[in-house]
């Protein structure tokens, strides 16, 4: 970008300016503190010149926005064309409550639902299993059966709207079921549209949510993956989440390393498998976190489709564009929220969502202020819709595409996020010996993705309980007051009521038929073929999420970690 002689000028003026200008200044007044840091404690230069990206060519590095290696954004309009997908998650009680919150959302303007499940539904127990008791509807809401489905999504064209499921270990359960009712509807299987997070991976990195042992678990990924390349070719098969990794205690730069070394692994499996990367790999799609430190995280969007642009490229033979462009999804950091002083959550995720816009996601959900406290009322899921129908409209933020691009600051964070994060990837890869999926899984199997979360865990906590790093409200400018506003409360007859339909469910079904899908999974399961289809003839036979993955259990042994505290 700049030649020799234009960088000697620079380096010369800079020196001058040193001595000049910013010395006196330091002599006479300092700075605030000694070392300036991001969140995940990545020096900050005072100031950034030419001669930080000196290095940069800018037709190989950033290029066009549409077009490799897809830096400046995966579309050439961005968001000219049309603003990023309003997804706010939402899912409390049974299925009747989650209904009239998602109406009552697609009503403020909200352009695509985003459903949150409750513990067991996660875990792929019933409501009545003896381990769901006092966690019913609590943190999301309660499917058990298709019929809690088909009230859920009451009223709602699945045909007009895009869902997000957020859901791993019975994310296959989950994703029969809206096939199934698709095709109660009437509606094509090609032409649903949603994601599925499906992404095992990071449950034993990370969020600790499984049933089956890491193995079976990626091939039942993978049964997901091949069979909606066939049957629902709108609809993403896999969510690669950075989001828990991050919300574990990762830094920025582990995110997204561990997150891409799980898409690659993903992509490996099918492969080996036998599917061609340019059939499938156009719908995996990603989801990142966004934390406190603005320029970070803007860094880390653009360095993740760059590597994900070259590595498809460069080790799997991607051709297609579509299969070596990068989409995510992004949420605002809930481990950021705080109960202190909790509308300055609205403050704190307001910069977290510029800095996922500025960074060109495709899709975004805003925490709601209160959510550190419990789930969302009505009022806080209003303000957080908002607060990107305001950016969106107001701030001119969308307006420009890759605003943030030529910054030397931003441009040296980009250069920097990448090579931190390929180190990464260089070495779970030669773990594996030469396979991504295979490094992935050996990672797991040893705690290595645990002992690199947990060591940056341990030093972001320290330097907060140091006060090196300033949490507002909760190490400093503190109050003495309660501040807490007014949360949901979720009704008490909940359990009682979901348990009423799940028996009601169980005493109306053909207990022959749903003993037929069993077995028919059972056989299925022993033969290696893919699981999906016979998932699908199960739901709609009413069988339970409980009794569905009790057969993957049966047939695989449930999982437990054995790793302990390095």
């Amino acid at each position: 970008m700049y030649d020799d002689e234009d960088l000697e000028a620079i380096r010369e003026s800079g020196e001058k300016w040193e001595t000049d200008t910013l010395d006196p200044v330091l002599e006479r007044h300092g700075e605030r503190q000694e070392d300036f840091a991001t969140v995940s404690n990545i020096d900050v230069d005072r100031l950034y010149t030419p001669e930080d990206v000196a290095d940069l060519d800018y037709l190989e590095d950033l290029g066009f926005p549409g077009e490799e290696p897809y830096t400046r954004g995966p579309y050439p309009t961005m968001y000219r064309g049309r603003t990023w997908t309003m997804r706010q998650f939402a899912g409390f009680g049974t299925a009747e409550e989650t209904n009239e919150r998602f109406h009552y959302l697609i009503d403020e303007g909200q352009t695509g639902l985003s459903v949150a499940f409750d513990m067991p539904t996660l875990m792929g127990l019933d409501s009545d299993d003896r381990m769901s008791e006092g966690e019913i509807g609590k943190e999301g809401v309660a499917v058990d059966t298709l019929r809690d489905m088909e009230i859920l999504f009451d009223g709602i064209d699945l045909e007009e709207i895009s869902t997000s499921f957020t859901i791993n270990p019975s994310a296959p359960v989950i994703y029969a079921m809206y096939v199934a009712m698709a095709d109660q509807q009437g509606v094509p299987r090609e032409n649903i549209r949603g994601t599925l997070q499906n992404d095992m991976f990071k449950e034993f990195i990370a969020q600790k949510e499984w049933v089956v042992p890491p193995e079976p678990s990626l091939d039942l990924v993978t049964d997901v993956l091949e069979f909606s390349t066939e049957e629902t070719p709108q609809f993403h098969p896999i969510s690669v989440s950075g989001y828990h990794i991050r919300e574990a205690g990762s830094t920025a730069v582990q995110e997204l390393a561990f997150t891409l070394a799980d898409g690659f692994a993903y992509v490996e499996d099918a492969m080996e498998r036998g599917l061609a990367v340019d059939e499938f790999a156009p719908r995996l799609s990603f989801f990142f976190n966004c934390h406190n430190s603005f320029f970070e995280e803007i860094a880390k969007y653009r360095a993740a489709r760059r590597i994900y642009a070259r590595v498809m490229d460069e080790w799997y033979d991607a051709q297609r564009d579509e299969s070596k462009r990068l989409k995510f999804h992004t949420q605002t950091a809930g481990q950021s929220l705080t109960a202190q002083q909790p509308m300055n959550n609205v403050v704190r995720v307001t910069i977290q969502a510029l800095a996922g816009v500025l960074g060109g996601t495709q899709s975004l959900h805003t925490n709601s202020f209160d959510e550190a406290l419990a789930l969302p009322s009505e009022d806080a899921v209003r303000v957080a819709l908002r607060t990107q129908q305001i950016i969106a409209e107001e701030s001119g933020a969308a307006d420009i595409v890759d605003p943030m691009g030529g910054s030397f600051a931003v441009e040296a964070l980009t250069d920097e996020t990448e090579e931190r994060t390929m180190r990464y990837l260089t070495e779970i890869r030669e773990m594996g010996e030469g396979s991504m999926r295979d490094g992935v899984l050996k990672g797991i199997d040893d705690g290595y993705f645990l002992r690199e979360i947990q060591d940056a865990s341990y030093e972001y906590q320290e330097r907060v309980e140091r006060g090196e790093e300033v949490v507002v409200g909760v190490n400093e400018f503190t109050l003495e007051e309660d501040t807490s506003p007014e949360t949901l409360k979720i009704d008490e007859t909940t359990a009682e009521r979901q348990l009423e339909r799940l028996e009601q469910v169980k005493a109306q079904r053909d207990d022959a038929a749903v003993e037929d899908a069993l077995e028919e999974l059972q056989r299925t399961i022993d033969r290696g073929e893919n699981t999906i289809p016979v998932l699908v003839e199960a739901v709609k036979a009413y069988a339970t999420v409980g009794e569905i993955m009790q057969v993957f259990e049966d047939e695989h042994g449930a999982y437990s970690e054995e790793i302990g505290l390095a």
